[in-house]
């Protein structure tokens, strides 16, 4: 008889794990695209009525922002996110962040997905929140290489860099075999998962899920994230229980030759809007019942640098998107510019841990039951 130990490791050489938790009746999905880097989010949202961002970033600041309100514009690189904001379907949360974040990229990543401020967890939120969904292979699903730290933990998750790729086993580990180490558990719960996780999988493969063509007319971007997040919508077509999806876009790490208008952060800018205007498109009416979080480890500095770009920082932006937000508005506790945290970066005045657990309400689920030791405040984002 296998040992449940033995079990679980051999499940996560797979990418997933079995859940045992109360189960949630949600039939929402959130999807969590994390922007790793360190987003400057005074480019991507500059705060255009502040008048001391022109000193500080004389090279920098874009020239021609997309009006947002009289303190907020859009960098002109994300022009298709502009009809979302004017559709009240996105909305923004400025000098966003965790309080005392460390600047280092890969300690600051392991706190946020974990959920936790100054310490890492030994889950990820997203994993945490997923103890509450059913046992169905797609309830948690990460498209990229490899499961996020936000996803980690005992809750069943699965991770594949796209739905071609999609299989159950890997290496000299069949199939058969694969299902075999389900057949001998001992709990009923772990066989029934085996059993749905190989149903799903063929159903990817019968129903041709992962060539299935834009919907609504929607023009896809052929980026790396514009593959994973239509991926991602072919999945929320299907019906196939999707609740909880994460993916990622890097390159955000910009410390020279940031570029204003145009240049490396302008690139990186254009590829997520596309992307992220073309998921809602292809959504359609399903957008209602989909809320998608950008979310990133720290901002960059105030100043820009003597090689023309920016150092890691503190606060940042997220944008939020659904046919469910309250959008068409920046939310800001607005800490300006002329009084820095630290005499460097733009100050955390909204605790990111706040708008996750508001995104996770909105999916059905409880967001302040999942992060420890912390009491989520009210930003707005719903209703």
């Amino acid at each position: 008889m296998i040992s449940r130990r033995a079990l679980m490791q051999s499940l996560a050489a797979f990418g997933a794990a079995p859940a045992f938790a109360q189960k949630s009746g949600s039939k929402k999905t959130l999807v969590v695209v994390f922007l790793r880097g360190g987003v400057d989010g005074l480019s991507m949202v500059p705060p255009i009525g502040d008048p001391a961002l022109a000193p500080l970033r004389p090279s920098l600041k874009p020239t021609r922002p997309l009006p947002l309100d009289a303190t907020f514009g859009l960098h002109p690189a994300m022009s298709a996110l502009a009809p979302l904001f004017q559709a009240k379907q996105l909305a923004v949360v400025h000098a966003v962040g965790l309080p005392s974040s460390p600047r280092s990229h890969f300690e600051a990543q392991d706190i946020l997905e974990s959920g936790s401020a100054g310490r890492r967890a030994r889950d990820g939120w997203l994993n945490r929140a997923g103890r509450a969904l059913d046992d169905a292979a797609f309830s948690m699903v990460a498209v990229q290489n490899g499961l996020p730290g936000s996803m980690q933990g005992d809750a069943s998750a699965l991770a594949f860099p796209s739905l071609k790729d999609l299989r159950i086993g890997g290496g000299d580990v069949s199939a058969a075999t694969f299902e075999s180490l389900y057949a001998q558990a001992v709990d009923q719960a772990l066989r029934t998962s085996g059993h749905e996780a190989f149903d799903s999988v063929a159903k990817v493969k019968t129903e041709g899920l992962a060539e299935r063509p834009p919907q609504n007319g929607a023009v896809w971007p052929r980026s790396t994230l514009g593959r994973r997040l239509q991926d991602l919508a072919r999945l929320i077509h299907a019906d196939v229980g999707l609740h909880l999806a994460a993916t990622e876009l890097g390159g955000f790490d910009t410390h020279l030759a940031q570029g204003s208008d145009e240049g490396q952060l302008a690139q990186r800018l254009k590829e997520l809007s596309e992307a992220l205007a073309a998921f809602a498109v292809d959504l359609g009416p399903k957008l209602a019942d989909v809320t998608l979080l950008t979310m990133t480890e720290f901002g960059r500095t105030a100043r820009e640098n003597g090689t023309r770009g920016t150092d890691h920082g503190t606060a940042s932006a997220s944008l939020v998107l659904g046919g469910g937000v309250n959008g068409g508005r920046v939310l800001s506790d607005w800490p300006g510019l002329t009084k820095l945290y630290e005499g460097r970066d733009l100050a955390v005045t909204t605790d990111l841990r706040s708008v996750m657990s508001e995104c996770l309400d909105a999916t059905g689920l409880r967001g302040k039951d999942v992060f420890p030791d912390f009491t989520p405040a009210r930003v707005g984002l719903f209703g």
